[in-house]
């Protein structure tokens, strides 16, 4: 026996069937296990195997497939994130200013922040400064792995085995930049972080329009939202750094009133980066985060190709 529902892997309830999908638990049981249910028979006649939907047959076409218009859904899978970064792109041509302040510049301050979690330095961002202290702590680095750890209980009470392989990377990741490397490097890092950090979330926002289909994220459209927030802020990172492999005027050198240096001047005065290769490191941070933002699109794609077909689920 599960924790979850053998049909739609909602958490598994008190009674007989699960509250969220109307599946008897023992018939999906038997269904998943066997590919059919044994029927009930009175007593003393002979029990004969007979296929019985695990769920009622009113919600076999609604519950069982989560997207409403598989033909619409390819469409959108398509032309989501061509769509959103060519938006994107010309907003930042149109509007850098705008689009930095209030797209582009939190997920900057998240970048750092992430970064120095995964560190072990407690963060809290800010619109335009990210505090974070001279040492690190101990709260943060267990809140972080409490938090990963929880998600990987879920993930595997749910079957989801990928998440908690990811969860397992990001464990093996944290203790590196915890107990492995020393805090003047981890501060290099996270300060590398803002805008490197920044794009590999952004990369991950807008992916997220292929999960989560039974979930907010599609039914509460979340995933637009994200989506939307998450092009705008690659593209306004991104760009900077592209269009500095040939302007170095492009990068943001210089102090900025209330907060200190800018992460670029930390980074060649204090760390002793070369321009050159600054500009070499950002920019394949964000090539890298394109690839990998490409492959979760061929295969998001795949899958709603897949599901359009006749038959498909």
């Amino acid at each position: 026996m599960t924790a979850t529902c053998p049909w739609c892997n909602a958490p598994r309830g008190a009674g007989a069937t699960c509250p969220r999908c109307g599946a008897n638990y023992a018939k999906a049981e038997q269904i998943k296990a066997t590919g059919r249910a044994q029927a009930a028979v009175p007593a003393g006649e002979p029990a004969v195997a007979a296929a019985e939907p695990a769920i009622p047959a009113t919600l076999v076409g609604m519950e069982a497939r989560a997207v409403e218009d598989p033909a619409l859904e390819l469409k959108l899978c398509v032309a989501a994130i061509p769509a959103a970064l060519l938006l994107a792109l010309v907003f930042h041509l149109l509007t850098p200013g705008l689009q930095r302040i209030f797209l582009g510049m939190p997920i900057h301050e998240l970048g750092h922040a992430v970064s120095a979690w995964f560190c072990g330095f407690w963060a809290i961002p800010t619109l335009w400064k990210t505090i974070i202290p001279e040492e690190r702590g101990f709260l943060a680095p267990v809140l972080l792995a409490g938090a990963i750890g929880w998600m990987m209980v879920r993930a595997y009470l749910a079957e989801k085995l990928y998440l908690v392989a990811l969860g397992g990377a990001l464990l093996v990741v944290q203790g590196i930049g915890t107990l492995g490397i020393q805090e003047r490097t981890a501060e290099m890092l996270f300060t590398f972080g803002g805008d490197g950090m920044g794009m590999v979330l952004a990369a991950a926002l807008m992916a997220t329009f292929f999960f989560g289909k039974r979930s907010q994220l599609y039914k509460g459209w979340l995933r637009w939202g994200f989506l939307m927030i998450g092009a705008a802020a690659f593209v306004d990172m991104f760009a900077t750094w592209w269009a500095a492999q040939g302007d170095t005027g492009a990068i943001p050198f210089g102090e900025i009133e209330g907060v200190g240096l800018s992460d670029p001047m930390k980074l060649v005065e204090e760390h002793g980066w070369s321009t050159k290769a600054m500009v070499r490191r950002y920019v394949l941070v964000g090539c890298s985060c394109l690839l990998a933002l490409a492959l979760v699109y061929a295969w998001g794609v795949r899958q709603a190709w897949r599901k359009a077909q006749p038959g498909g689920s």
